[in-house]
């Protein structure tokens, strides 16, 4: 848990911390997170039955971190040979812009597997998909990486928009890392504003790199493609461990390779997101499970700090301490209670 305390201060132009995830509860706070389960196949013609049990809390082994766990698996269940994870935070927990950060170890993915960290607008169940905008952080585990043999340091990211499959924008860049990115811990920074999306890889021990992907939020005159109106709106997070489908171009469970020895995971260490305090930003996350209502009125010894153009106050309620910046109240380790909406 990363402690939230009055060094964080910050201006206005310098990203300050919202909300953290990091997974060390005994189970999946699910006011925050959604486990789906089905087996819709993702419309990508996915192999995987999505359930609740590939969705775990626990120990990534090698080095011992907390982890939110997802695990493919070759086993006969919902009428389908192999099961996997996916979880979301749609309508629970949703952002507008900001800093986005996760510290992910990606399975070997050779041959079949598809994990993938990203986001799609909040008013999915609205208007649907893609009218909705999807952004994919990264994906890992395409055909065009087999042949050459790059399958673990190759991975792309994309961003897809419009109203059906036949009427549909999509932007992709797909990279060969200098390295390999499976089997090992690394941080994804997506950097999402009103006028562009960077997303890089291991910004934090490579801040030279260029980002893997970018994309210019450009208007236009078509509602459906409107990149300006449809990126500029809330968004959720998804982490999923596809097998099989169109990306990897697998459909047949016998020749998920990357199977053959036994089940493999997804790690999630921990995820973050930052935002600068601008008037276009926004973050909800309602349902919180230590959510609580501030009441100023109720606070008991008060410690008010100035920072810029606002303050952080700590603050006693109901015999805990808490802290508020910005309209945002924190636990004193970081999480957060509640956030106002704009």
């Amino acid at each position: 848990m990363i402690l939230f305390g009055f060094a964080i201060m910050a201006s206005a132009q310098e990203y300050t911390l919202v909300w953290n995830e990091d997974f060390t509860d005994a189970s999946l706070d699910q006011q925050v997170w959604n486990i789906e389960v089905n087996t819709n196949g993702g419309g990508n013609r996915e192999l995987q039955y999505y359930c609740e049990k590939a969705v775990t809390l626990g120990v990534e082994p090698t080095t011992g971190k907390k982890c939110l766990i997802v695990t493919a698996t070759k086993e006969s269940a919902g009428e389908r040979d192999c099961t996997s994870g996916r979880v979301n935070t749609k309508n629970k927990m949703y952002y507008t812009y900001g800093k986005i950060e996760a510290r992910i170890k990606f399975p070997q993915t050779a041959n079949g597997l598809w994990p993938a960290f990203w986001q799609m607008g909040n008013n999915y169940d609205q208007v649907g998909w893609p009218r909705c905008g999807e952004t994919d952080i990264i994906e890992l585990g395409n055909k065009d990486a087999f042949a050459p043999g790059t399958q673990d340091r190759y991975f792309n990211g994309a961003m897809h928009v419009g109203s059906g499959k036949d009427d549909l924008w999509s932007q992709a860049h797909s990279v060969t890392w200098p390295y390999a990115v499976e089997d090992t811990f690394h941080i994804l920074t997506m950097i999402w504003t009103p006028t562009s999306i960077n997303i890089y890889m291991d910004k934090d021990i490579h801040p030279e790199y260029e980002p893997y992907f970018h994309a210019n939020l450009e208007p236009n005159d078509n509602p459906n493609k409107n990149r300006k109106e449809i990126f500029g709106k809330p968004n959720f997070l998804i982490a999923n461990l596809a097998i099989g489908g169109d990306f990897p171009g697998i459909y047949s469970v016998n020749q998920i390779t990357a199977l053959a020895n036994g089940p493999r995971s997804m790690y999630i260490d921990w995820i973050r997101i930052y935002q600068r305090g601008d008037e276009n930003e926004s973050f909800v996350c309602p349902t919180a499970s230590d959510a609580i209502e501030p009441e100023p009125e109720n606070w008991q010894g008060i410690e008010t700090i100035p920072d810029g153009q606002s303050s952080i106050s700590k603050f006693i309620q109901d015999g805990q301490i808490y802290i508020s910046r910005n309209g945002t109240v924190y636990t004193v380790d970081g999480r957060v209670c509640m956030h106002s909406q704009k």
